[in-house]
């Protein structure tokens, strides 16, 4: 399995945007940051990375008619390495889960794993699915608060998962095309999510509120207007560019939740990520179209 087909299997670039969860959730919680708890991030990257894996082992026979350029019909990789990627980086994740937050974050770890593995065996297709995905999403926060210090990380991992929610009902009209309802339900998320996200900084200080605002408006900025096109012309291909954007967009949402929370040093984290994030989906591109 060559890097490239790697890279694809666990969409690379889409896995950076979950570092910022632990970030956002340890930091509403008054978390001190320790080089420790640096292994956070990492577990996150890597249970979401393990479950794009075994999302591309559950759908391969789906995509073998939909979408068959993916790695394993293509077949530049075999159902049972994915299916091993899946398995290893899962258990990195939750070992990594232990490491950066110890018995705590390891409690939340274990129910994160079993939803990213529930989605993707049986939820996907199911309507109860969105709930699903969004629950991985609130859960990857609160492993950044880890039990016991839950409550304060609740408010954004309630606006993460909300978002989360409504991409991924967005997400299932890639193939065959939304609806003027899903895609408007989407734009109303993203501008309720970035106002409550502006509204609780502004509360706390203007700094903070100057801050949230800023990165809120970047996340309107990407998100909003590709579901406002998805909701004018509600075809596959403005759900696949609306969801695409949607994912992404979950870096400025975390960057917004973390000034909410006072954290300067992860909002320039996630500036950072954003700059990384565009350089490796260049390779990515440049590496597909080489092979």
């Amino acid at each position: 399995m060559r890097l490239g087909d790697l890279l694809e299997l666990v969409r690379a670039p889409a896995v950076l945007t979950v570092l910022g969860d632990t970030l956002v959730g340890g930091a509403a919680s008054g978390q001190p940051a320790t080089v420790r708890r640096a292994a956070l991030p990492l577990a996150s990257a890597c249970l979401y990375a393990g479950g794009m894996a075994l999302n591309d082992y559950a759908d391969r026979d789906i995509d073998a008619s939909e979408r068959p350029e993916r790695p394993i019909p293509s077949g530049r990789v075999s159902p049972r390495r994915a299916l091993a990627v899946a398995s290893g980086l899962t258990g990195a994740g939750l070992a990594l889960a232990a490491i950066g937050g110890g018995r705590k974050a390891f409690a939340v770890a274990v129910p994160l794993a079993a939803c990213v593995w529930v989605y993707d065996t049986l939820a996907k297709d199911h309507p109860t699915g969105p709930a699903v995905m969004a629950a991985c999403r609130g859960l990857d926060v609160l492993m950044g608060a880890g039990a016991g210090r839950l409550a304060p990380a609740l408010p954004a991992a309630t606006g993460i998962a909300a978002h989360t929610a409504a991409v991924t009902v967005l997400s299932r009209g890639e193939v065959h095309g939304t609806s003027p309802v899903i895609a408007s339900s989407a734009a109303a998320v993203t501008t309720a999510g970035a106002a409550v996200v502006t509204a609780g900084a502004l509360r706390r200080s203007a700094r903070r509120g100057a801050l949230a605002a800023a990165a809120a408006a970047a996340y309107v900025a990407r998100s909003l207007p590709h579901q406002l096109a998805a909701a004018r012309e509600p075809t596959a291909q403005h759900a696949r560019v609306a969801t695409r954007q949607g994912i992404r967009s979950m870096v400025p949402l975390q960057a917004s939740w973390a000034a909410r929370a006072g954290s300067g040093g992860a909002v320039a984290f996630l500036a950072g990520v954003e700059a990384v994030g565009a350089l490796l989906r260049m390779r990515v591109k440049r590496t597909v179209s080489e092979t």
